[in-house]
């Protein structure tokens, strides 16, 4: 029996369908999830820090006497919870979230991974103002020298960014300028308070970075500004994204890299200099925060700010726990732990980098 070839005109004219498509966006969503998981978790270590932020001190409260301590106003511990726990943790909170926020910020501004505003010297700048309002102006209120504060941070900023070389500068330039006027500020800073017992004895505790004389008063003060600088940074991350791939590029993705730069100096500004006012200078918490997202989200800002919102203060309070632990029956203050922890990561990423340049 043979089998005769259908003639052309009898042959189905019906394309042969295409071979089937992995799903799309299964890699990406996959990162997305991750990525969710990963800051879900970091807000539940958070909580943690928190509670035990609040239990532990020179009287150390368990979980239930802490809840009990926030609702209900006739529990023994409520006093301690309300009059210093509480206002402590919550400056905590507010102040890791600015100088997280500033870190990550500065960092994309800039391209340079050093990037920090202790040591881009804008605390100090901050600090410089603070001293200057309370030694020879005469202002103690955390009202006045507020101002005086966020404008030291905001003089300093654009100083630095103008010496270092401004839209040509390198990471190495603004390193050293920031590095030059860090000195000189804290110089002066030294000076001022040694000329001035009752400014050393006013702000020997300021100066090294410090949560211990929290008021809900200056919570209340500082929340205004460090808000502030939280939603203009969230909004930069879009643009600062478009920025770290050259001017042109960024203005052909409609952003506007002067816009753009502004902007992050007004919310650096506003996050270090609220911060600073609140808690004094505490140094190395925008340096390390951003080094250990980056290794987790990349180098996208839309996830790299939040988590440096979430972990900075993960750190801080961590970094103050650790201090009331070590310094038993006192305290170290947490400026002092902080630098401890980050000297030697800031080592580490000068040695890597030099490895990676060799």
């Amino acid at each position: 029996m043979s089998v005769t070839e259908p003639s052309p005109a009898t042959r189905s004219t019906t394309p042969a369908p295409p071979p089937p498509r992995p799903p799309a966006g299964r890699p990406g969503g996959t990162r997305w999830a991750l990525r969710a998981a990963g800051l879900a978790g970091a807000l539940v270590l958070l909580l943690a820090l928190t509670v035990l932020s609040l239990g532990f001190g020179a009287r150390p409260l368990t979980a239930a006497e802490v809840w009990h301590g926030l609702l209900d106003s006739d529990a023994a511990a409520y006093q301690v919870v309300h009059g210093m726990r509480l206002p402590r943790t919550l400056l905590g909170l507010l102040v890791g979230v600015a100088l997280g926020l500033a870190g990550g910020v500065m960092q994309a501004l800039t391209r340079n991974p050093l990037a920090d505003p202790g040591l881009l010297g804008i605390n100090a700048g901050a600090s410089a103002a603070v001293v200057t309002a309370i030694t020879f102006l005469g202002v103690t209120a955390f009202t006045g020298y507020v101002w005086f504060a966020l404008a030291g941070a905001a003089v300093v900023s654009a100083l630095v960014y103008t010496v270092g070389g401004g839209r040509g500068a390198t990471p190495a330039r603004l390193a050293l300028a920031g590095a030059a006027l860090n000195a000189a500020l804290y110089s002066y800073v030294n000076a001022a308070m040694i000329l001035n017992t009752v400014s050393l004895d006013r702000m020997r505790f300021w100066t090294v970075g410090s949560l211990a004389s929290a008021q809900t008063d200056t919570v209340m003060k500082v929340l205004p500004f460090i808000a502030s600088g939280v939603l203009v940074s969230l909004a930069l991350a879009r643009p600062l994204n478009a920025l770290a791939l050259g001017d042109d590029q960024a203005r052909a993705l409609g952003a506007r890299p002067a816009r753009v730069r502004v902007a992050s100096i007004v919310a650096v500004t506003l996050l270090c200099g609220a911060a600073t006012a609140a808690a004094g200078p505490i140094v190395f918490v925008g340096l390390m925060v951003p080094h250990l997202v980056r290794a987790l989200t990349g180098p996208d800002l839309r996830w790299m700010l939040p988590y440096c919102a979430v972990l900075a203060p993960v750190l801080l309070l961590g970094a103050d726990v650790l201090g009331r632990l070590l310094g038993r029956p006192g305290e170290l203050q947490v400026g002092i732990v902080t630098a401890v922890l980050g000297g030697p990561l800031f080592l580490y990423v000068l040695r890597r980098r030099k490895v990676a340049g060799a």
